[in-house]
Formats: C-alpha cells, structure tokens, sequence
C-alpha cells in the first residue's frame, strides 16, 4: 500500500489558502509588498505637501511674535519719547523762544535797517571836491578813492603838486634832510589814510551782512553772530591803533622839526654872538 504526499495547505488571515511549496503562495507575497510600497509612497506624498505648510505657519510666527513686540514694547516707549519731544517743542515755542517776540525783534531790525542804513551810508560815501586847479584835483581825487591800490598814484601826484627835493647844490645839506623828512611823513600818512579807508569799507559792508542775518536769524545762531561781531569789532580796533599810530609818527615829526628850528636858530645866534665878539675885540 503506497503513502501519497500531499502538500501541506495553509490558509492566509483573509482565509485565502496557500501552499508551502507552490506558487499560490508567491502571488499574496507579492501583493502584500506593493501594498506595502503604495502605503509608503502615500505617505511620502502626504509629508512633502505638509511640511511647507507647517513651514510657512511657523515664518509667519516669527514675523506676528516680533509685530507684536514692536507694538507692545517698543511702541509704548516710542510714544512716550514722542511725548517728551512734544513737550519740550512747546516749552521752547512758548517760554523760551516764543514765536511772538521772535518776530517783533526782527521787525525792529528791519525798521532799523530801512530807517538808517541809507543815512549812514550817505554820511560815509559823500565826497568832499574843493580843489580848483587840475593839479589838486587829481591829488584830491587819489585821495578820496579809498582804494589801496592808487598808492603808487598817490607818491607821483603828492611830488607833482608839493614839489621835489632840491639838488645838493640848490639847497644846504641840512634843508634838504628836513624836506625829505617832511615828505616821507606826509606820504606815509596819506597812504595810511587809503588803505584805513579801503578797510573802514570792508568793515561797513560785514557790518551789513551781519545786520541782514539778524534780521532771519534765530534763536540758536544768537552766540554765532556774537562771536561775528567780536571778529568785525578787533578789526575795528586794529584799524583804529594803526590810523592812531600814523597820527602819532606825524605828531613826533612835526615837533622834531620844531625843534630842529630851534637848534638852528640857536646855532645862528651863537655865530652872530661870536662874529661880534671877535669884532669888539678887535677894536
């Protein structure tokens, strides 16, 4: 009697059977991996388009968590400082420099300026003209063009119209000293006199700029137009001490050759004293 071997049968969870060694068994193997593979890929599919927007979810709060710092934080102290800002505007605008008296200085300025300004520079450009003949004319002209620049002018019109130094021989060695002594003095103080004249103007035309400044100014350029003023007022003094000087050097010239007179008349009448007393003798 012969035993036949049959292959043991098995049955899968669905009730699906199999055998051990035959290729039902293969195809639920099969199946059961692709199933396995398309969950994956699911849920491969699933996180890609997920994670962007968790991504943008969280970038978006950061961006709310500092808006909202800005807002809380931040913003109340900048209201605050606003608030300071404004109080301290109105303090100045009303008790410190208030608009009002702004405006009234600069209105007296200007009234100031239309009331004088003409007058004043009508006293100091008005010409004085008395020369008669063509020769001090023109010596008067240099003299009143208040420019530095007609110096050379002014030593050709001075020899012109006052006359030159003798000759050695025209003339004693002591005269002749006296009258270039004279001439070098007048010279030197008339050209002072130009180029104080040329300064006195520079002067006056800052004087009006500074006049004009303040009439705009305000409150805060008050120490620069001070300290303008003290600049254009040492340049005052300056040209003050030189004009001074000048007058100084003529002064000491005119008394040297007062007394240069006197020695020589001293000197005369101590020969005239001698001559006769040689002359009594003799007799």
């Amino acid at each position: 009697m012969s035993i036949q071997t049959q292959p043991e049968t098995g049955f899968l969870l669905n009730g699906v059977a199999f055998g051990a060694d035959g290729e039902c068994s293969r195809k639920p193997r099969a199946r059961a991996r692709w199933k396995r593979r398309l969950l994956i890929g699911v849920l491969l599919i699933e996180t890609c388009f997920s994670l962007p927007k968790l991504a943008h979810g969280q970038f978006l709060s950061v961006f709310d968590s500092i808006f909202s710092s800005i807002q809380s934080d931040i913003g109340s102290s900048l209201s605050q400082i606003n608030q300071v800002v404004q109080q301290v505007q109105k303090l100045y605008q009303t008790t410190v420099a208030p608009l009002a008296a702004i405006n009234q200085a600069r209105g007296f300025v200007v009234n100031s300026i239309s009331s004088f300004r003409g007058e004043m520079n009508q006293i100091f450009n008005t010409s004085f003209a008395s020369a008669v003949t063509p020769g001090p004319q023109q010596f008067e002209s240099i003299l009143h063009s208040r420019l530095s620049a007609q110096i050379p002018a002014l030593q050709t019109s001075f020899t012109a119209n006052f006359g030159a130094i003798p000759q050695v021989n025209a003339a004693s060695p002591q005269d002749r000293v006296m009258m270039d002594v004279d001439d070098a003095l007048g010279q030197e103080n008339l050209k002072t006199t130009l180029m104080a004249d040329q300064g006195s103007d520079a002067i006056l035309q800052t004087a009006n700029q500074m006049e004009n400044q303040v009439a705009v100014s305000t409150p805060g350029s008050n120490p620069l137009l001070t300290a303008q003023a003290q600049v254009a007022n040492l340049r005052c003094q300056a040209f003050m001490q030189k004009m001074l000087a000048a007058e100084l050097r003529q002064e000491a010239g005119r008394i040297a050759h007062d007394n240069v007179l006197v020695k020589r008349r001293t000197a005369a009448t101590g020969g005239i004293n001698s001559l006769i007393t040689g002359a009594l003798t003799a007799r």
